[in-house]
Formats: structure tokens, C-alpha cells, sequence
């Protein structure tokens, strides 16, 4: 990618991106926003997200080679906001062995032994990969925060859970993503923000779909309840977060074509950014190599039957 792509990509995704929460509000994010491209650009948009997939394939291959960095991506949402179809493709080109994908569902009975970090550094990405985190450590200052008797099934001394809670969350999240980018751990997260409306189309394409019935769940309704709550606890999660070592991207979200470039091209300036480079060879290294393709040249190099 050269110089003015990735100036034109900053530019593109700049509006999205949060690195100082302090004067965050989610309502000057619109969900429905496209960034000026109207609807009869989508093809245009569907090809520039093939061009970002195939930028993602190739950073992605440098990463792995050079063994350096690790990448984390860390997607949130409500239910149908499109976390699944984003991730499906906009990493639909890169190579399967130097990615991994964690889906995190209610705690386990072994998670709750541990501190709400534990499960998501366990599934942290190794050098060289890129981790991608659908639902995360956030979930412990969101669904917990609206749903706050799920506190008491977490085992925690009681003296501890006070109206402090979640400011000391977001302090123990912040401090230790700090610690994770000091550690060569380059950190995106993603708030896919859907309308409340468009929810609701997408849950009635589901019951009405069959080949779509299955993703629907009787307690998605039941948690549409809890929305006003929900808007609260992620303005408030992103406000005291975004960091610029770990900025948030509040990716308008009604418009699943929109959606998937934007992330698409805020991953592709994130490995760009890290400037990567292919492992090179010293001297040594360099006369090994010579030396056996000297030998590759001369018929010697395969084994005598």
C-alpha cells in the first residue's frame, strides 16, 4: 500500500475512530451513515473491500514471517448488528494458520474460578497472528452492568462489589491493554452500531427466513428491552477506553456493505501501520543460502535412492 492509499484510508476512517473518550457521545455517531457514498456505490465499495482483503492477505503474511507483532481485534455489539458476516469477510483472505477466532458465550464454571481477564488473555493471538475476539473482556462492564444480579454469580467477596465497580473495570481493562500494546500486542476494537429499528428488520428477516431461523433466539427480544441501558453502557465503556494505542471504532452498522469496508480498511491501516517488513538474513545466513543453491544448480541437492 503506498503513501496516498493510506492517507486516503486514514482520512475514510477517521470520523469512526475514538482515541479520547473524554468528549464521546454515541448520539453524534449515526448508524445508518455510509461516510458520503450513497447506495449506488455499493459495487464500487464491494470492490474496494475486495482490494482491503487482499491488502489484509498480504500484511497479514509479513506479520506471520517477521514473528514480531501480534494483532488483536475485539468486536462488541447488539444481536444482528453483523458481527459474524463482518469477520467472515472481511478476513476471508487471509491464511487460516495465522488467524484465530475465539467467540466468548456466558462464562463457564471454570471462567467464574478465575478474574474476568482471565478467559479473554487465554485466547490472546501468539507473535505473528492476528487474534479476533467476537465479544471479549467487555462483556464484564455490558451485559453484567444491565444485568447486574449476574455479579452475584461470579463468586467475587462481597465487599467488593460496590457502586465502584465499574469504574475500577474500565480502569483494570485500560491498564492492561496499555500493558498488551507495551508488549507488542497491536489492539482495534469495534463497536458495530445498529440502530434499533434495523435490529428489528433483521430479526424479522430471520423468523420469516428459514434458512435464517436458526440464528433467532427468543431472548434477543427480551434483551431489546434493555437497549436504553445497553447505549448507556457502551457510550460509557468506549468513553473511558479509547486510548490511541487501543482506539475504538464506532462503525456505523445499518448498512452491512458500509460496515464490512470500514473494518476492513481500519485492520488493513492498523498492519500497515506496524510497518512490516519480511525477515531479512545476515552474512552467515547468506552464504548457507549460496551455497546450497550452488549445489541445487550442480544436480546435488536431492537424496541418493
Amino acid at each position: 500500500m503506498d503513501k496516498t492509499t493510506r492517507k486516503h484510508i486514514a482520512k475514510f476512517i477517521a470520523p469512526f475512530r475514538v482515541e479520547d473518550g473524554r468528549r464521546f457521545r454515541l448520539k453524534d455517531f449515526d448508524p445508518a451513515d455510509t461516510g458520503g457514498l450513497q447506495s449506488e456505490f455499493k459495487d464500487e465499495a464491494r470492490a474496494l473491500l475486495q482490494h482491503s482483503v487482499g491488502w489484509l492477505a498480504e500484511e497479514q503474511e509479513i506479520l506471520y514471517a517477521q514473528d514480531k507483532w501480534a494483532v488483536l481485534l475485539i468486536f462488541q455489539a447488539m444481536d444482528a448488528a453483523g458481527k459474524d458476516g463482518t469477520i467472515k469477510h472481511v478476513m476471508s483472505g487471509v491464511n487460516p494458520q495465522g488467524c484465530h477466532v475465539t467467540s466468548f458465550k456466558a462464562p463457564t464454571s471454570t471462567e467464574l474460578d478465575h478474574d474476568f481477564l482471565w478467559r479473554g488473555a487465554a485466547a490472546l493471538p501468539e507473535r505473528g497472528r492476528i487474534g479476533i475476539h467476537n465479544r471479549s473482556w467487555y462483556e464484564e462492564v455490558l451485559v453484567v452492568r444491565v444485568h447486574p444480579e449476574i455479579l452475584g454469580r461470579q463468586k467475587l467477596p462481597p465487599e467488593l462489589v460496590d457502586k465502584r465497580i465499574w469504574k475500577e473495570r474500565y480502569t483494570d481493562i485500560a491498564a492492561y491493554e496499555r500493558y498488551l500494546a507495551r508488549n507488542g500486542v497491536a489492539i482495534r476494537k469495534f463497536f458495530l452500531h445498529v440502530s434499533k429499528n434495523e435490529q428489528r428488520k433483521r430479526f424479522l428477516e430471520r423468523i420469516d427466513d428459514p434458512a435464517k431461523r436458526w440464528k433467532f433466539s427468543a431472548q434477543d427480544v427480551t434483551e431489546r428491552e434493555y437497549w436504553d441501558g445497553y447505549m448507556e453502557a457502551y457510550e460509557d465503556m468506549i468513553a473511558a477506553t479509547a486510548a490511541p494505542h487501543a482506539p475504538w471504532f464506532v462503525v456505523p452498522a445499518d448498512n452491512k456493505w458500509f460496515t464490512r469496508l470500514t473494518v476492513a480498511l481500519a485492520i488493513a491501516d492498523c498492519l500497515v501501520s506496524l510497518d512490516l517488513k519480511f525477515p531479512t538474513v545476515d552474512a552467515t545466513q547468506l552464504e548457507v543460502l549460496k551455497a546450497a543453491r550452488a549445489r541445487l544448480m550442480a544436480g546435488n541437492g536431492g537424496r541418493k535412492r
